[in-house]
């Protein structure tokens, strides 16, 4: 009779659904425990009157991180029972061109009527798409990394269509049919466009985007010399910006701004602090630099080893929003040390289950995909980590804490790449199982003709 109870019971039927999940559940659970973490860290980094202009207080914040929480679980669930891998293979094809789409608009400050451009902080980094705000740099990141697992795969079996037929068609383009310069206009030129193109707007998003790009192609297994040629190409084209920036020229773009981050030259700003009059523009722009990255240090500091107990920061009322790009520090404030482990440990996890599954998986395009994701989700949860830690030479830019911190935007992009890790991952223990059962049979077999030799 208990055993019965406890299968009625919330425990057994959250039981009972664990046992029907067929994809990965650690990928499921660590993504569940992040996002409570989530609900739980916004509502307590929010102050009680966060806006008193506009009336804001930390109940509308916390309702709206609820709504997106369970948008979040529409999407991983909606993702994970009803997509199809090739479906995702048909949209990666369109990666690109809709990356290019998005920050042409931006690029060129495009009025559009239902979509225009709009600027955070002086940078053209939105799109306001019907009276919502669109990031493009969130969706960018995971369209491109759906495109390259799409185009490393398409070579790889020598699928591509369009450039051959223009070569075969035109004798003078033969050249464009063999198998370097396809990769170069469907692998490398994509890269090196959607890089410099965020570079207009964010350098040091650009660097972080490419950087994660060019390691996937990495992973897909081109030869290291051209993935060698594209980095190279990256860097002397950064380069011969910062010589331009330093000559005079381009000084109304973002290279000021990422050379003040990855020097984080806070003593000058200390030192204008206090130096400058009081309340003065001198000083209230020292001040408002010095808010965030020296309020994060502060934070986690006084968080120590046990931290000061969930509700009790006393740091969320001095960094500006510090819900969104400093939630590490917060997290570390309230909950000490151990937070900070468990957080680590949560994305070291997902780290070590994504690779897992991608060798699990037997198609080289989930694969691709699989490791491309999970190197986003790890690379930006480190990144968000070194940036409030105050890491030296990594700039003081803003990034989000996958499926942590407040941001909309972000939490919908990464909702997407959990759902298409957990569809994946269904096929993937598929082909798992599949494989073992094989291997039983063939042991089987060889104990049965041993046995009647």
């Amino acid at each position: 009779m208990a055993e019965e109870k406890t299968k009625t019971g919330f425990l057994g039927y959250l039981t009972q659904l664990m046992d029907r999940f067929s994809g990965d559940k650690v990928i499921f659970l660590i993504a569940l425990f992040l996002m409570l973490i989530s609900v739980v860290s916004v509502f307590s980094s929010t102050p009680r009157l966060v806006d008193e202009t506009h009336g804001i207080d930390r109940v509308d914040i916390m309702l709206d991180q609820l709504k997106v929480v369970a948008m979040g679980f529409v999407i991983i669930f909606g993702l994970y029972y009803f997509g199809r891998q090739d479906w995702f293979r048909s949209l990666s094809e369109l990666g690109f061109a809709v990356s290019f789409l998005l920050l042409s608009i931006l690029v060129l400050n495009l009025n559009l009527g239902f979509v225009r451009a709009s600027s955070i902080n002086g940078a053209r980094r939105i799109l306001s798409v019907g009276g919502f705000q669109v990031h493009v740099y969130e969706y960018v990141k995971l369209f491109m990394i759906m495109y390259l697992g799409w185009a490393l795969d398409t070579f790889r079996e020598g699928g591509f269509k369009w450039i051959p037929r223009l070569a075969a068609r035109y004798p003078r383009l033969e050249f464009l049919g063999r198998d370097g310069w396809q990769k170069v206009i469907y692998i490398y030129i994509p890269i090196l466009t959607v890089t410099l193109m965020i570079s207009a707007g964010s350098n040091s998003s650009a660097i972080f985007i490419g950087g994660i790009l060019i390691l996937m192609v990495l992973i897909g297994g081109l030869e290291i010399k051209d993935v060698a040629t594209v980095g190279l190409v990256l860097i002397l084209a950064f380069v011969a910006m910062f010589g331009a920036y330093r000559m005079g020229l381009l000084q109304d773009t973002r290279l000021g701004t990422l050379v003040s981050r990855i020097t984080n030259d806070d003593q000058a700003n200390m030192k204008i602090l206090l130096e400058s009059p009081r309340e003065s523009p001198e000083w209230l722009r020292a001040r408002g630099k010095l808010d965030q990255p020296v309020g994060a240090l502060l934070a986690i500091k006084e968080g120590g080893v046990l931290g000061k107990g969930i509700g009790n920061s006393t740091q969320k009322y001095q960094v500006p929003v510090i819900f969104g790009d400093y939630m590490f520090s917060f997290i570390v404030e309230e909950t000490g040390l151990w937070g900070a482990i468990i957080l680590i440990l949560l994305y070291f996890s997902l780290l070590a289950r994504g690779t897992l599954v991608a060798r699990m998986c037997d198609n080289y395009y989930d694969k691709i995909i699989v490791s491309g994701l999970i190197i986003l989700v790890t690379g930006q949860a480190f990144m968000h980590m070194c940036v409030n830690v105050h890491m030296p030479f990594v700039p003081q830019t803003g990034q989000t804490l996958p499926l942590v911190s407040h941001g909309t935007n972000a939490f919908i992009v990464f909702s997407v790449v959990f759902g298409i890790l957990l569809n994946i991952s269904k096929d993937a223990r598929d082909n798992m199982a599949r494989k073992q059962a094989e291997l039983q049979a063939e042991a089987a077999n060889s104990w049965t003709q041993d046995s009647t030799r």
